[in-house]
């Protein structure tokens, strides 16, 4: 059973730069109901990752978007995102909480086992995000963490077919990030068919 109504998250693909890939964002923030962004960056000097998300988070932000930067809280704090996604629930997770909680977010993905999941919970992370799993692994996970667990729970769909079974699963957040980027009919119409599907799947 969802804590809230669920809700689409999503990611970007790794960015050197923001002007090339504004366009196709904007298009998809507008086409739906998105809760959160994640701004995902190439490898490369912290001033450079910032520039990039001072151009992204703006007009993200002003649609209701929260937007986390991943694998950055230096980043994110500085360029006025509002919050980070880091890998596993180790010490990237508890250096992020040390420097943003309470005031901005911290999210937790990467988690390869159960028992990552709760470390992250319990250090505090503001969701656990599950990704790289098959669909039925990624189901099990999820109901798993539903049924006993209060932080939210963020499942990455590789397909817009997988939205409706990983909501229905008890899944808080879907991740979409290839299947809106690489989709032949544009960001705008994926998006908006991810958002049926998931109206859908909560009818």
């Amino acid at each position: 059973m969802n804590a809230i109504a669920p809700r689409l998250y999503l990611a970007t693909p790794p960015l050197a730069d923001a002007a090339a890939f504004a366009p196709a964002l904007d298009e998809a923030l507008a086409a739906g109901d998105v809760a959160s962004l994640l701004i995902r960056l190439t490898d490369g000097d912290e001033r450079g990752q910032e520039a990039i998300v001072r151009v992204l988070a703006p007009p993200a932000q002003e649609k209701g978007v929260a937007v986390l930067v991943a694998a950055a809280p230096n980043v994110a704090l500085r360029a006025g995102a509002d919050g980070a996604h880091v890998s596993g629930c180790g010490e990237a997770l508890a250096d992020a909480i040390r420097k943003l909680s309470p005031r901005y977010m911290v999210g937790a993905g990467d988690l390869e086992t159960r028992d990552d999941a709760m470390r992250a919970g319990e250090a505090g992370a503001d969701y656990v995000m599950f990704s790289d799993l098959d669909r039925e692994a990624l189901i099990e996970r999820v109901a798993w963490w539903a049924e006993l667990f209060n932080p939210p729970c963020v499942v990455r769909a590789k397909s817009l077919a997988d939205i409706a079974p990983l909501v229905e699963a008890g899944a808080d957040f879907v991740l979409l990030d290839d299947a809106v980027w690489s989709d032949a009919r544009g960001p705008a119409a994926a998006i908006a068919d991810a958002q049926a599907r998931l109206k859908g799947a909560c009818a």
